[in-house]
């Protein structure tokens, strides 16, 4: 990798995060240039139509319509999709779209970008440059797109009982022919040497639409394209995470909800602010308990359930939740022994294992010391 690669890297890097990270309305005179730069670099005519949706789901509802795996969409989405497409002037029916050309728009020029970028740096700096471009964001895209996927597939295959899993199976089939626009960042990111402004090898159209669009499903005739999300809130670890609505929303009312990167009901965080030890105790899912425990406060649990402290030593107290159908929780009660500003000392709560049996082997723990070598010359 030459110098001047290495010195475009972090804002290469940083400028696809904010693509994929974009919210609000598409710019759909930019994504539908890129669209038709993109057609034009694979050798195929340009479609002869664009069908704008308002979101992943929708997008997926009309390539259904479009590839003739419809059979078993809810009605309601169905209806939206083949307005959306009839809106463009599009016949909601198989084979009004032609076949895809996913492969010939985006499989095949990422991979001539990637063999020119190997070939040019060789294995040890292509890895170096993946570890400095994509890598940063491929972790989060990733979990963001896989969320969205199965929020899609279980949208539409619900209440398909008895034909879910081929309904489900048409599902996937179809999602498998998206590009993924904003998403595709982190595979932009170490091809792009300049930047979202930059991609060579075929590349500059799905770049043009990731900066504009979200995900697209490129066919012979047809182009279906989802709006961005409206709505994107993360926790520190970039996870889905929201108290008090949808983690993720799309403009059609396309929304996933989430707490710390768990899926919850749309319905169950209406229930956070209400919560009691009787509440959590009763809930029979394990991991709605769980996000139920994090958000009441595992000290105030433990205060208002009337726990009891199952060991006690000079480093803390040792505290067991046993919970039904699930792991216990056993915390470390530990006061740090330097005093706040105004002369008191904080107390903290350590999540340990629970294999734990004393204090003292939980706060070991988490200094990934075992109970024996764990002596510290000053707690602070």
């Amino acid at each position: 990798m030459t110098t001047g690669a290495m010195e475009t890297t972090p804002m290469t890097t940083e400028r696809w995060r904010a693509v994929a990270a974009a919210t609000g309305p598409a710019d759909r005179e930019a994504a539908g240039a890129g669209i038709r730069l993109a057609y034009e670099a694979a050798g195929l005519a340009p479609p002869e139509r664009i069908v704008w949706t308002g979101s992943p789901l929708a997008g997926t509802a009309a390539a259904l319509l479009l590839t003739g795996r419809a059979e078993g969409l809810p009605g309601e989405v169905a209806e939206r999709a083949a307005d959306a497409l009839a809106a463009a002037g599009v016949e909601p029916v198989a084979g009004a779209a032609g076949s895809s050309v996913r492969e010939a728009v985006r499989t095949r020029p990422w991979a001539r970008a990637r063999q020119r970028a190997h070939t040019a740096l060789g294995p040890a700096g292509w890895a170096q440059r993946w570890a400095l471009t994509g890598a940063p964001l491929w972790d989060v895209t990733r979990a963001l797109t896989e969320r969205i996927r199965t929020g899609v597939i279980e949208t539409l295959t619900e209440g398909a009982a008895t034909e879910r899993a081929d309904q489900e199976t048409a599902v996937r089939l179809t999602l498998l022919d998206a590009v993924l626009g904003q998403h595709d960042a982190p595979w932009l990111a170490s091809v792009a040497e300049g930047g979202p402004d930059d991609s060579g090898d075929g590349l500059a159209g799905p770049a043009a639409v990731a900066r504009a669009a979200g995900w697209w499903w490129p066919y012979e005739k047809v182009v279906v394209v989802a709006e961005r999300p409206v709505g994107l809130h993360r926790d520190e670890a970039g996870r889905l995470d929201r108290g008090d609505g949808p983690a993720l929303a799309f403009p059609d009312g396309f929304a996933l909800y989430a707490w710390r990167g768990m899926p919850v009901p749309p319905d169950f965080l209406d229930q956070l602010g209400e919560l009691t030890p009787d509440r959590i105790r009763a809930e029979e899912n394990a991991e709605l308990r769980r996000v139920m425990l994090e958000h009441y406060g595992y000290d105030r649990y433990l205060d208002e359930s009337g726990a009891q402290p199952v060991h006690r030593d000079e480093t803390g107290v040792l505290w067991r939740i046993d919970l039904a159908d699930d792991e216990p929780v056993v915390m470390v009660e530990v006061v740090n022994s330097t005093p706040e500003p105004d002369g008191t000392h904080r107390t903290y709560w350590l999540r340990v294992p629970p294999r734990t049996r004393t204090a003292r082997e939980g706060v070991a723990w988490t200094f990934g010391l075992d109970a024996a070598t764990y002596v510290p010359e000053r707690e602070t």
